[in-house]
């Protein structure tokens, strides 16, 4: 007899007036599955490679969302904690934070409090810094506080309505990640963008210097250390336009070196009026083009399967336009313009390399493949992560920096 007061089905070694091979079940009785022998699941419980590739894109998003969240959380319970202790603690000591919640928030803080000493009990507190009540509140709780306490807040936040908006935003992402539920990739990038505008406000922006014209990343920070100063990789030119709009890249730079067949990314991306805008605003330009009457650019053309000439032609038209950008200059000489005869081995766009704060845009030369269709590399210079125990021992992008120098002194000047 079953717990639930059902019948079960004799085993084979207990069956009296049944045969052994007998499929029929006393009435009442409850039949039970045979289990299944090890290893096969069954077809209709296994995933298939597009089932798999769905879960791993979805634990991907999930988990740099959570990087996201974590970071935004971590840096509000800082922010609420230095503000409002030296307020409550002289009065409340160890209790501020009850105190500050107040009887509007004494369900969920009392419920903090709680799953604090839960942690304590089962040894969950790993580290001695989160034993307190702060540590357990979560983001719409913290905002709570931050809210209910603004006067307290104002003197460090220009505005509240950005703040709220942020976390409004970002309240979608953290219940679908703490449910484990599916992150469209729009929700994600709203997330990312809500949290990095929200760590500004808050006062924990980037410390890279070039994080003005290339925001650093979560993930980066993490892995950062991994890859070297690749920041970003694109399939071709075009989806870097997207998310790298040209504006982006060369807008304000104070240098810009650039290397390359025709230097199609900034001729035909940026354009004649900006390109004298940035110069009188001071910043050095120096181009080195393929030379277009060079043997190189007869084999590039081959290797492209395209008429002959057609390169060359190209080339010397972009050489032009830049001649005519030089020309309206007050001073010719902040933009250099010169050619190389060597065959061509990557293109380059190196802005503020000579400082700290520099990036680059690298495509190396494909036989069949024309430069817009060719992987594009984004580099930062200066801002490799290193681990404790790591020596620098060079970057991609001071490789390439070096190697623009090399043919800078080997090229001839155009007039």
């Amino acid at each position: 007899m079953g717990s639930g007061g059902l019948e079960l089905p004799p085993g084979d070694e207990s069956r009296e007036g049944h045969e052994a091979n007998s499929t029929e079940v006393p009435p009442g009785a409850v039949s039970l599955a045979r289990p299944m022998e090890r290893g096969s699941i069954g077809p209709e419980l296994d995933w298939n490679a597009d089932a798999w590739r769905e879960v791993r894109t979805r634990a991907q998003r999930a988990g740099r969302a959570y990087i996201w969240l974590n970071l935004v959380e971590q840096r509000l319970r800082a922010v609420v904690a230095a503000v409002l202790r030296p307020v409550y603690e002289p009065v409340h000591g160890d209790d501020w934070v009850i105190a500050a919640a107040g009887p509007a928030g004494q369900e969920w803080v009392q419920r903090a409090v709680a799953v604090r000493e839960v942690s304590r009990r089962k040894g969950y507190l790993l580290d001695p810094a989160d034993d307190n009540v702060i540590s357990f509140l979560t983001l719409p709780q913290l905002r709570e506080l931050m809210v209910q306490h603004w006067p307290c807040f104002e003197p460090y936040l220009d505005e509240r309505r950005d703040v709220e908006l942020a976390l409004d935003e970002l309240e979608v992402t953290r219940n679908v990640v703490s449910r484990n539920r599916a992150l469209s990739e729009a929700v994600l990038a709203q997330a990312e963008r809500a949290s990095a505008r929200l760590l500004e406000v808050l006062g924990a922006g980037g410390d890279v210097p070039s994080a003005r014209r290339l925001p650093v990343d979560a993930v980066e920070d993490l892995v950062g250390d991994r890859y070297a100063d690749v920041v970003g990789v694109h399939p071709d030119r075009v989806r870097l336009l997207r998310q790298f709009p040209a504006e982006d890249l060369f807008g304000g730079a104070r240098r810009l070196d650039a290397i390359g067949t025709g230097l199609n990314l900034l001729v035909q991306n940026f354009s004649g009026r900006r390109l004298v805008r940035l110069a009188e605003s001071g910043c050095r330009v120096r181009l080195l083009f393929l030379n277009p009457a060079s043997s190189a650019v007869k084999r590039r053309e081959r290797e492209l399967g395209i008429k002959r000439g057609e390169l060359s032609r190209a080339v010397e038209m972009n050489i032009l336009h830049m001649r005519r950008v030089r020309s309206k200059l007050r001073d010719p000489g902040a933009f250099e313009i010169q050619v190389f005869d060597e065959t061509p081995r990557f293109t380059a766009y190196l802005v503020d390399g000579d400082g700290s704060d520099g990036i680059a845009v690298v495509q190396s030369y494909l036989r069949r493949s024309r430069g817009m269709e060719s992987p594009v590399l984004v580099l930062r210079g200066g801002g490799r992560l290193l681990k404790a125990d790591e020596r620098d021992e060079g970057s991609l992008f001071e490789t390439y920096r070096e190697e623009f120098e090399l043919a800078w002194v080997d090229s001839r000047p155009v007039s």
